[in-house]
């Protein structure tokens, strides 16, 4: 597509037009360098406008009714009068790109109230699932007015806390199973938490509870991320939409705690911090790839280390003295 006026298009956003919204998260998402012109400088125009909303992580185990218990959870803000967006990010393709892009699908009763709004993004092979454009995704929802943004991301695993360095408040979905469920979950996840929740909890009461007391047991053995703020370990069923008022009551808890002891503005001071290296260590690859001089060397380096004839990290020193020398 043409890249759009970053100015005109910025009204439209901050207007609430959710058809503007799409296409500027489309634009942040291209690679085209008149698309990445155009965004910066409408991200530029809207920062005033972002930052204001709820940031809200969500991972988990697959299985766990992440979708499910986001979609019970939309609706209820919803009602209670909150815009609320989700951004779903799907696993990509290695070999094609591609996404399954599902969670639009299963998010259908979410999808249809006028305050509410799905992107489904696909990572784009990005760590831990985490889209890398997904920082200006959020930027651009709350510019549109949504007090409340979603970051679901896929599966659960140690690169999976990337998702905790852009929200307020990381939620980490699991199902019952105890100690067992132990054994499944990395322990880097664990110490980014600032809630865990125990999802589908009707299926089984008893084995929810006992699962609950585990996961207290061995938050003990963990250092708190905060000093001001110890994890809890919640019970729910997002298919019944049952405990999850108590999930967002936590979720307000923390943030009160948080602004009154200083420690969410740094967090997203932090954040942006890390967002701004990030950007740079993206752009650095991208003119890394477009050198003259890496590229006149790349293939003859790959072939060499394809057949084990000279190591990776030798031929990635050869790249990176080249890009310098220009």
């Amino acid at each position: 597509m043409t890249a759009p006026d970053p100015s005109v298009l910025a009204e439209r956003v901050r207007a609430g037009d959710r058809t503007a919204l799409a296409r500027a998260i489309t634009l942040v998402e291209s690679n085209r360098t008149d698309h990445r012109r155009a965004a910066r400088e409408l991200l530029e125009i809207l920062a005033p406008d972002a930052g204001k909303a709820q940031r809200l992580g969500i991972t988990g185990v697959p299985g766990a009714g992440k979708s499910t218990t986001i979609e019970a959870l939309g609706c209820n803000l919803v009602e209670a009068g909150c815009k609320v967006a989700v951004l779903a990010v799907d696993p990509s393709s290695t070999r094609t790109g591609g996404s399954i892009l599902g969670d639009k699908t299963r998010m259908a009763r979410l999808g249809a109230e006028a305050d509410a709004f799905i992107r489904p993004s696909p990572s784009g092979g990005a760590l831990g699932g985490v889209a890398r454009k997904t920082r200006e995704a959020m930027a651009l929802c709350e510019a549109a007015g949504f007090d409340v943004v979603i970051v679901e991301t896929m599966g659960v695993g140690q690169a999976e806390t990337a998702v905790a360095d852009m929200v307020d408040f990381f939620l980490v979905v699991l199902i019952p199973g105890g100690g067992d469920e132990l054994q499944g979950i990395k322990k880097g996840v664990i110490e980014r938490a600032d809630a865990i929740l125990i999802n589908k909890a009707d299926a089984d009461p008893d084995k929810a509870r006992r699962a609950q007391r585990d996961y207290r047991a061995a938050l003990h053995l963990l250092t708190p991320e905060l000093p001001d703020w110890t994890p809890p370990v919640l019970t729910a069923s997002g298919l019944l939409n049952q405990g999850l008022d108590e999930v967002w009551a936590t979720i307000m808890r923390h943030r009160e705690v948080m602004t009154a002891n200083g420690a969410r503005a740094r967090r997203r001071s932090e954040q942006d911090a890390r967002w701004m290296w990030a950007v740079v260590a993206d752009g650095l690859e991208a003119l890394l790839r477009a050198s003259p001089a890496v590229a006149a060397i790349a293939p003859q380096l790959e072939r060499a280390v394809r057949r084990g004839e000279t190591p990776p990290s030798a031929a990635a020193e050869r790249l990176l003295e080249a890009f310098a020398k220009g």
